[in-house]
C-alpha cells in the first residue's frame, strides 16, 4: 500500500497532471449525455487472468475529481484475479465516473500487467535466495507506480534515482579514469552509510572492483562462462547483481552461479498491461 504522505506529496500531483492531460476544458461527451448532478456505479471486471495492482490509485483518481467517490474492492493488491471476475464498484456522480474512467484504468492495468510479469519472473527463482531487482527504466513521472507494482509482484526495488545510491556504470568510470579511481572518488564523495555498486563488463574489470573495495559489483551483459569465472573472482568479497536482457525466458540458466541480485529492466519496460474494464454503469 502507498502510504497517506507518499500518496498526497508525490503520487497525487502525478495523478492530477494525468487528469489535466485527459480533461482540459471539461469532458464534453460525459456532460453532453449527463447535463446535471447524477449518482451511478459501475463495476470493475478483470478481462484477464494476474495479479492486481494499482486499486489505491484507481480509487484515488475518481476522489480526487469528486471528494465523495468511492470504491467497493472485492480483491487486494497482490491477489491473484481470474477473468470475467468482478473486482471493484465505484460510485460517484455519473459524470465523475465517466470523465476519470480512462485514466484510471490506465494506471491499474499498467500497474497490474507489471505485477503480473513480476510474479511470473519471480516463480523461477523459487527456493533460491536470490533477489529479483528492478531497474530505473519507467516510464517518465509514473516510477513510483511502477516501483510499487513491482513489490506488489514480488520483486524488490533497486534505488528509486539518482539519489538514492552509488552505482558506477561505464561512463561514470571513463570519466573518472578507470574503475579503482571511480571507487575511491565515490567513497571520498558519497555519504558513508551508501553502498558503492560497480558496473563491469570483463573479468578485468572484476578484478580491479574487487582490489577498489566495491561493496556490489554488477556483471553487465557477460557470457554465462565469464559469469561463473567472475562469481570465483569475487569469492564472497563482494555481492553480486547479474543485469543485461534478463527476460522470464532465460532467468532460470542464471539461478546456479552464487549470486545474490538478478536485475531486470523488462520487469517495467516490457511488462504488457492486464486487461481490465469498467462495465454496467447505471444511475443509483
Amino acid at each position: 500500500m502507498i502510504d497517506p504522505v507518499t500518496m498526497k506529496l508525490n503520487a497525487d500531483p502525478l495523478i492530477l497532471s494525468a487528469l489535466k492531460e485527459d480533461i482540459t476544458s471539461g469532458d464534453v461527451s460525459a456532460n453532453s449525455v449527463m447535463p446535471y448532478a447524477q449518482q451511478g456505479e459501475a463495476e470493475l471486471i478483470c478481462k484477464q487472468d494476474g495479479i492486481i495492482c494499482g486499486l489505491q490509485v484507481f480509487e484515488r483518481v475518481f476522489t480526487l475529481l469528486e471528494e465523495t467517490a468511492k470504491a467497493e474492492f472485492f480483491v487486494s493488491d497482490g491477489d491473484a484475479v481470474s477473468n470475467g471476475q468482478l473486482a471493484a464498484k465505484v460510485r460517484g456522480d455519473i459524470r465523475t465516473l465517466l470523465c476519470g474512467e480512462r485514466t484510471a484504468l490506465n494506471y491499474l492495468q499498467r500497474m497490474s500487467g507489471i505485477a503480473t510479469y513480476t510474479h511470473s519472473v519471480s516463480e523461477l527463482l523459487k527456493g533460491t535466495k536470490i533477489k529479483l531487482l528492478d531497474t530505473r527504466k519507467t516510464s517518465p513521472n509514473n516510477r513510483i507506480f511502477e516501483k510499487y507494482a513491482v513489490r506488489t509482484g514480488g520483486g524488490c526495488n533497486h534505488r528509486y534515482n539518482l539519489s538514492d545510491g552509488v552505482l558506477l556504470k561505464d561512463n561514470h568510470i571513463g570519466a573518472a579514469g578507470g574503475v579503482k579511481r571511480a571507487v575511491e572518488m565515490a567513497k571520498a564523495y558519497a555519504p558513508f552509510v551508501r553502498k558503492i555498486e560497480v558496473e563491469v563488463e570483463t573479468l578485468d574489470m572484476v578484478k580491479q572492483a574487487v582490489e577498489a573495495g566495491a561493496d556490489i559489483i554488477m556483471l553487465d551483459n557477460m557470457t554465462h562462462e565469464q559469469m561463473k569465472e567472475a562469481a570465483d573472482l569475487i569469492a564472497g568479497r563482494a555481492e553480486i547483481e547479474i543485469s543485461g536482457n534478463v527476460t522470464k525466458e532465460n532467468i532460470a540458466k542464471l539461478t546456479g552461479l552464487g549470486v545474490d541480485y538478478i536485475s531486470s529492466g523488462a520487469l517495467t519496460h516490457s511488462a504488457p498491461i492486464l486487461d481490465l474494464s469498467l462495465k454496467n454503469l447505471h444511475a443509483v
